[in-house]
């Protein structure tokens, strides 16, 4: 039976749910789904066994990949972990929350250039790596100024306002682009940590529809229009939650 978003959303409250263990067990299997797509969608030699492989047994047999892939599924493991121990804690979302994310999605894959230019993970950027269509991603020294009023932006936020709050906050984080590597990862894992708070799902942003997310991050870049990625973002919950069962 396929769901409405507002229908998961209304499952989803009705679930109650007060810390790690609730999430733990209502989120279940989609740990791993949402992992393997969010890792997919920056790193093309990903799959979805190793991923639960790494999950479920913390390694891959006969493993014969790149290394800096499997060190990437091991960190989106590790920031699971770290999702739920914050969760437990109702860390709010700050600085320092930030930069846990992204330093424990990214620990041990920096490539040689940027180490050698003093770039580390859990650190801002030091140099401006921003590649794609537009041009977007705030200077280096603007950075901490930047996430700071985005922060206090999201700091009050209504529960029935979290998607559109999510949406800006996602938007936003990818185009000050804070970090040398591991943007997307931080901002998805970020933005899904800052829904379960407002007791929002959790979801996943599937890698099939790279195009499709690309272009509502593009919409934001080029216009500042959210509407896209708010239509994108809700489509992806009811991917998430609506079919096969997951939302019952």
């Amino acid at each position: 039976m396929v769901r409405t978003y507002d229908e998961i959303v209304s499952w989803w409250r009705a679930k109650e749910i007060k810390d790690s263990g609730d999430l733990d067990a209502v989120v279940n299997g989609q740990a791993v789904t949402l992992a393997y797509n969010t890792t997919k969608l920056e790193i093309a030699d990903v799959t979805f066994h190793d991923t639960r492989e790494i999950f479920e047994h913390g390694r891959v047999a006969n493993y014969t990949g790149d290394v800096t892939t499997l060190f990437a599924l091991q960190n989106a493991r590790r920031g699971w972990e770290v999702f739920l121990n914050a969760f437990d804690d109702k860390r709010d979302i700050d600085e320092q929350l930030v930069k846990d994310f992204q330093y424990v999605l990214t620990a041990g894959t920096y490539d040689e250039r940027r180490y050698n230019h003093g770039e580390r993970p859990g650190e801002y950027k030091k140099g401006d790596y921003v590649t794609g269509i537009h041009e977007v991603g705030a200077h280096p020294d603007d950075v901490e100024e930047e996430i700071n009023e985005l922060l206090d932006d999201i700091g009050n936020v209504d529960n029935k306002d979290a998607l559109t709050a999510a949406a800006f906050f996602h938007a936003k984080f990818e185009n000050i682009h804070p970090f040398a590597d591991g943007n997307g990862r931080a901002g998805r894992l970020l933005m899904n940590y800052f829904l379960i708070l407002h007791d929002h799902p959790t979801i996943t942003i599937h890698e099939e529809d790279r195009n499709d997310y690309m272009s509502a991050l593009e919409a934001w870049d080029i216009s500042q229009e959210l509407d896209l990625l708010k239509t994108f973002l809700k489509e992806q919950t009811v991917k998430t939650w609506g079919s096969g069962g997951r939302c019952i």
